[in-house]
């Protein structure tokens, strides 16, 4: 369908944004081929190949066209730094980008949204959508599904690194696991991954690309929202910009927000929904005030430990010898394995290291490459990295408007180790790390701790936050700044089926709808929650 065509036609459903839940609701949605779908996305088509080569996700990190490169205010709490925060940008999302891993938190998580008012929210409700979401290289089984869209995939070949790292975890009684999202997390072992015969599987692969075809769905790309029209306190439509012109778009159902937690709260806002003082500062007309939104930003705050390994065993030696390129190079393009096929994180950890945690509060990403930065340029030795986070942290931040312009970032402000029990966490994972490196089954691998290094040794607990202030940065999961929440909660921007409070026809869909952040990677939880809004939009529409 042409551009014109589009702005002619009304559609029953507009989705704004193509990202990991857009792509899940565009499939699910249309499948009814009496509902019309748009989806507005305001990256390009997905089609840059390192996109869909696993180990691609060095390449995309900081590509202007394909990440957003969002970067959080200065943080007073990290040395007023200010800590970059790449976002996907293009079909798919941040699907298209991120590491691969396939987790969905615990059980507890979702039993915990339940609990504080979110009725059919609880494991039990959720579990059934990670099943119909799922094409699990290992079949179906009562927790895992076979012949759904999204590829999750064993990793083959097993790494000698990988190995040490996980007979050294069961020296400290971490027991080894080989399903992180069989409804007990605690363990270490290798992760799943999106991948499907050595490519990445994103949603635009396995949800929207089956879907392409369908004469009631209409996608348009380099399409940038600018704010959702209402006639009174009911959506009708999206305004939005592309290549260069102002278009409408009306939608006779719903428009559903799906922008992500930093895009979709800046679209309210943009469009009237939010704290009347806040817009009121930007000559903003309020449509509805709901001083939550924005609120409630959540993060996991990433420590990464480097080591100098002692053989040349690791994905820097890879990549830093023409001919071993060329060798792996070779291996993805012939039988779609080797590491091009598996990306950087290959084993995971979940373990407690705060004494009252009943599960896990540190989850470990254990990467065969080491740099300064996560995808940047490997560093020149053999190199490894030890990346731990806090699992359900206490800071809370907010993102906000820096103008009324739709094309200005926003301000985002997480406010990471604000809360005391954040900082006792990162303090008690930062020492858990290098105990885990003196284990006997890795100190032969290990020929220096790059990061922090020796000078940690006899370090009280002040020097070990100093290095978490002075070198934390993001893992990429921002969450919470549309939350959901009871009738009685007059902060929550939406209730359990995902509609905005106070307005009509407009809805919420992607991880700012979380009350907290689950304990683990966001990719799967977005698509559990886009699967389960699939069907709260239809029955609805009945």
């Amino acid at each position: 369908m042409s551009a014109q065509d589009t702005r002619a036609a009304a559609f029953d459903y507009v989705i704004v944004g193509g990202g990991t839940a857009g792509c899940v609701l565009a499939n699910r949605l249309s499948a009814d081929a009496r509902r019309r779908v748009l989806v507005l996305e305001a990256g390009p088509r997905d089609n840059y190949l390192w996109i869909h080569i696993p180990i691609g996700y060095g390449k995309t990190m900081f590509h202007p066209r394909y990440n957003w490169g969002f970067y959080t205010e200065p943080e007073p709490s990290m040395h007023g730094r200010r800590i970059y925060w790449p976002r996907g940008r293009g079909l798919g999302g941040s699907s298209s980008i991120n590491g691969l891993i396939y987790v969905r938190g615990q059980p507890a998580d979702y039993d915990r949204w339940a609990a504080a008012g979110n009725a059919g929210w609880g494991w039990r409700d959720v579990l059934p959508y990670f099943i119909r979401s799922e094409d699990n290289s290992r079949g179906a089984s009562p927790m895992h599904g076979a012949g759904g869209p999204l590829a999750c995939t064993d990793i083959g070949a097993r790494h000698e690194l990988i190995d040490a790292i996980i007979a050294g975890a069961g020296e400290l009684g971490v027991p080894r696991t080989d399903d992180f999202n069989a409804g007990h997390q605690e363990g270490v072992g290798y992760y799943q991954l999106f991948t499907r015969h050595g490519w990445r599987c994103s949603t635009a692969v396995g949800y929207l690309k089956p879907a392409r075809g369908r004469a009631n769905l209409a996608v348009e790309t380099n399409a940038q929202a600018m704010r959702v029209l209402f006639d009174g306190r009911r959506a009708v439509g999206v305004e939005y910009r592309q290549d260069g012109e102002t278009k409408t778009v009306r939608a006779g159902r719903e428009v559903i927000l799906a922008a992500g937690a930093l895009q979709s709260p800046q679209l309210l806002q943009l469009s009237g929904v939010g704290d009347p003082a806040h817009l009121n500062a930007f000559d903003i007309p309020v449509v509805h005030a709901l001083p939550g939104v924005g609120a409630n930003l959540q993060d996991h705050l990433q420590l990464r430990l480097l080591f100098r390994c002692t053989k040349p065993i690791t994905t820097n030696d890879d990549l830093n010898s023409w001919w071993r390129s060329l060798a792996i190079g070779a291996q993805w393009l012939f039988a779609r394995s080797g590491p091009l096929a598996v990306g950087i994180n290959q084993g995971g950890l979940f373990t407690r290291v705060l004494p009252e945690s009943a599960t896990p509060d540190v989850q470990f990403h254990f990467a065969t490459l080491s740099a300064d930065l996560a995808g940047a340029k490997p560093h020149p030795f053999p190199g490894f990295t030890f990346s731990v986070c806090q699992l359900r942290p206490s800071s809370r931040g907010r993102v906000s408007l820096t103008s009324a312009d739709p094309l200005d970032a926003p301000a985002m402000q997480p406010n990471y180790l604000t809360a005391p029990d954040d900082r006792r966490c990162a303090i008690a994972a930062v020492r858990f790390a290098r105990k885990l490196a003196a284990t006997r089954a890795l100190r032969p691998y290990i020929a220096e701790e790059v990061r922090p290094g020796k000078a940690m040794d006899d370090a009280d607990d002040s020097s070990v936050l100093e290095f978490c202030r002075e070198y934390g940065a993001t893992i990429f999961h921002p969450s919470g700044t549309c939350r959901m929440g009871p009738d009685d909660d007059d902060t929550a921007v939406v209730d359990a089926r995902l509609r905005v409070r106070g307005v009509d026809a407009l809805r919420v869909v992607d991880c700012s709808i979380m009350p907290t952040l689950v304990s683990g990677n966001t990719n799967a939880p977005v698509v559990m929650v886009a699967e389960k809004a699939s069907d709260m939009i239809a029955a609805d529409a009945r």
